[in-house]
Parts: C-alpha cells; sequence; structure tokens
C-alpha cells in the first residue's frame, strides 16, 4: 500500500497553510478546515498560513480567519503584500514614492515599511508595485506603465493566473501582471510570492531545526513554491488544481502527497505518498502500450493516483488511462478521470 504508515502531521514541527481553496473559498470555510486547524492547536502544534493575496494585511487575514471559526493570530499569517513591501522598504530610502497598483491592503504595507504610496506617474516613483485588487482597472495599469518606462522597477507581489471562487477561477493579480507585461514588452523585475520561495522560507524558519509540510491546492504556487524552499508538499484536491493537472505536471510542481482534503492530515487512510514506489501499488497496475495506458485491480482511489503518477511522470502516456476492471472505473470516477 502507497500510502503513508502513520498520521502524516507527526513528522512535522510546522504546518504552513495556503488559505483559498485550502482553508476556504472565498468567505466560507471549507468542509473540514475549522476542524483540522482547532485539532492542530489543540495537540500544541505551529500552524502558519502564506497567501498570496495581496488584497488583505495579516491582521485582517486573522480577522477572517477568527470570524470562519479558525484560530489565527497576525503573526501567524504571511502575505505576499508584507513580503513584497518589506522587499521594498530594504533596497529603498524612506519616504521615496512608491506607485501602487492594488488594494488598500498594499498601500497601507508601502507605507507601514516608510515608503510613500502614490498613485500617479507624474509623482515620479523609483518603484511600481503590483498586487490584486478588485477595482484594479486600465487607468491604473497604464500609469504603471508610463512610470516604468520612465525607470521605475516594477515589482509584482504574485502572479496567480486565476484566483478560486464559487463560479470557477476568476482572474488573478498575474492575469493583470501579463496585460502589463504586453503593454512593456517585459516581465516584473522580481515577483516575490509564491511560487517564490520566500514566503515558505521565512514560514520554515519559525519551525527552527523542526519539519515543515506546506499543504496547498496549487501545483503552480504552494507545490512549486514548496519545492523551491526545499520543503514537503501536501495538494490537497479542494481547490484550483486537479488530478488531470497533477499527472501532468513537471518536476518541479510535483508534491509529496496528495490527500482529497485535511483530514489527509491526520488520517492515513486519506493521504497517500507520489509517485507509488517501485513494487507498492496499492492493489493496482498500470499498463502502457502503443495504444495508450490502462489500470487495473482494486483498492483505494488514491493509491490508484499514486501508481498512475508513477506512470505518467516517468513514461508521458498519452490521453486519458483506460479501466481494465469495474474498480479501475471506479477509482478512475473518483478520480475525475472517467472518459
Amino acid at each position: 500500500m502507497s500510502g503513508v504508515g502513520e498520521r502524516l502531521v507527526d513528522g512535522y514541527a510546522l504546518v504552513v497553510f495556503d488559505l483559498d481553496g485550502v482553508i476556504y473559498l472565498i468567505d466560507r470555510p471549507i468542509p473540514g478546515a475549522v476542524e483540522a486547524v482547532a485539532r492542530l492547536h489543540g495537540e500544541g502544534r505551529a500552524v502558519a498560513y502564506a497567501t498570496n493575496n495581496a488584497s488583505r494585511r495579516a491582521a485582517d487575514v486573522a480577522d477572517l480567519l477568527t470570524g470562519m471559526g479558525v484560530q489565527a493570530r497576525p503573526d501567524e499569517v504571511l502575505t505576499s503584500a508584507a513580503a513584497a513591501a518589506q522587499l521594498l522598504g530594504e533596497r529603498l530610502p524612506a519616504g521615496v514614492p512608491v506607485l501602487v497598483v492594488g488594494a488598500e491592503a498594499l498601500r497601507s504595507e508601502v507605507a507601514a515599511v516608510g515608503l510613500m504610496p502614490v498613485s500617479r506617474a507624474e509623482d515620479s516613483p523609483v518603484a511600481v508595485i503590483q498586487g490584486y485588487g478588485p477595482q484594479v482597472g486600465w487607468a491604473d495599469l497604464a500609469e504603471a506603465a508610463v512610470a516604468v518606462r520612465q525607470g521605475a522597477a516594477w515589482i509584482a507581489t504574485n502572479t496567480d493566473r486565476t484566483l478560486p471562487s464559487g463560479r470557477g477561477p476568476l482572474p488573478g493579480n498575474g492575469a493583470l501582471v501579463a496585460a502589463l507585461a504586453t503593454a512593456l514588452g517585459r516581465e516584473p523585475d522580481e515577483v516575490v510570492g509564491k511560487p517564490a520561495p520566500e514566503l515558505f522560507a521565512t514560514a520554515a524558519r519559525r519551525a527552527g531545526e523542526g519539519r515543515t509540510l506546506v499543504v496547498g491546492d496549487r501545483l503552480d504556487t504552494d507545490i512549486e513554491g514548496a519545492n523551491r524552499a526545499g520543503l514537503d508538499s501536501l495538494l490537497v484536491l479542494t481547490g484550483v488544481s486537479d488530478v488531470p493537472e497533477l499527472l501532468a505536471a513537471p518536476s518541479e510542481r510535483r508534491p509529496t502527497y496528495v490527500a482529497w482534503n485535511l483530514a489527509g492530515l491526520f488520517d492515513p487512510a486519506e493521504v497517500v505518498r507520489v509517485p507509488a514506489p517501485a513494487g507498492d501499488l496499492g492493489g493496482w497496475h498500470v499498463v502502457t502500450g502503443a495504444d495508450g495506458w490502462e489500470l487495473a485491480g482494486a483498492g483505494r482511489p488514491l493509491d490508484a493516483l499514486a501508481a498512475l503518477c508513477a506512470v505518467a511522470w516517468w513514461h508521458r502516456p498519452a490521453g486519458s488511462p483506460r479501466p481494465a476492471s469495474s474498480e479501475a472505473a471506479e477509482a478512475l470516477d473518483a478520480l475525475g478521470l472517467a472518459s
């Protein structure tokens, strides 16, 4: 069996959670998330929250979580807005103008590090900082384009292409950064948030010599960021990334573990290590050939996923796997791979 033999959480001193898609979806907690965090706190385990969403300050995020029933302190929250502002605060003289493209929270973070937030290129900003804000529009991007062409440094809090919503993925800061990049003909000078490793590396330093586990729902930010920081990761299938994306993932976006949800932290039956090790496929067998690949056998759908990852990542078979038995058909259906 390719699952985890003991409670996953027992191997780590700190658990770092992504927020949207892991703890909550927009403004509602994901089922089981409140209980999972409460259980960690009840066991005296250290937790942290790392988010690329630059539209809220750490205290606002902590208040939001507390309002949902999730215990959180501001010092447990790391945001890309704070990290990007801190970077500029360390590099620039106090009081210099910085053009802010984003929400009021990002302006507040810039002011908090001793810089002067402005909104027009004619204010001669020495840097542009760009983060997600639901009111960001063409006029904001136009001012940023003029400022960057005049020589201002360009820092993006993050480049998430989408953000989750109850209606499906919506344009994220990465989409707005891409619009500005298209206009300028170049990319930002620096991207601070995930998948850059700094948010996770900062959190991991709090664990001292203990091990840190990153829990996320996105391969392109959470999992790649954990890998770049040298940390183990758990992909939960409650947010953006799904099984087809996982099977197609390049090496830098492959998690250590996969679980349906946060129950995988505590229940070995609800989590699996990926890929399945040779000779331990949990009752499953995957056959590849000129006409594609096929799943046979019986067992947990998560073990089937681990077996499929082993083949997909090493052999890159074309198309979707076919079932060779009714049990395999049920497993593929549970994994969202039914043809």
